[in-house]
């Protein structure tokens, strides 16, 4: 499932979610390692024509990471101090790399990426939201594909 299937499913917690990630610049991406260990490292992300696209350097690890496995875990960047306006978010899902050259140049003609770059599209497996409300409840919001929004809270 793209973006696109996302927002139309989800419209608002999309909403959120774009907004969290458009509110600052890097991002964290989690990848696996060859022995399956975890990786962790910044990104800058793309919705644009109804795909999330995770761009990177030639032969990066993060890349290398995401041919061998496309299994990936995104987190919104929390920004400063403590107050994680609009909540916590992450997106989890696969990350399928991007070759075929008229794809990367409508890419490229909207982003002006450096180049040579590697470009993966994704396909959600998971949008999760997490905040306070009222100061008393730790709502979490968890999206799966085919699946209705559930939410949890907690005091």
């Amino acid at each position: 499932m793209n973006w696109a299937a996302f927002t139309s499913a989800e419209p608002d917690l999309a909403k959120t979610v774009e907004e969290r990630f458009g509110a600052f610049t890097h991002h964290v991406l989690a990848t696996l390692r060859k022995d399956g260990s975890p990786r962790t490292s910044g990104l800058e992300v793309r919705f644009l024509g109804g795909e999330l696209w995770l761009g990177m350097m030639p032969d990066s690890l993060k890349a290398l990471d995401l041919r061998r496995d496309p299994r990936f875990g995104l987190q919104a960047n929390p920004g400063e101090g403590q107050t994680l306006g609009g909540g916590d978010v992450r997106i989890g899902g696969l990350a399928h790399e991007v070759t075929d050259p008229g794809a990367k140049a409508r890419y490229t003609e909207e982003v002006e990426p450096p180049e040579p770059f590697h470009l993966f599209r994704t396909e959600l497996t998971e949008v999760v939201r997490t905040y306070v409300e009222d100061d008393k409840y730790l709502v979490v919001q968890v999206w799966k594909p085919g699946e209705p929004m559930r939410t949890l809270k907690r005091t």
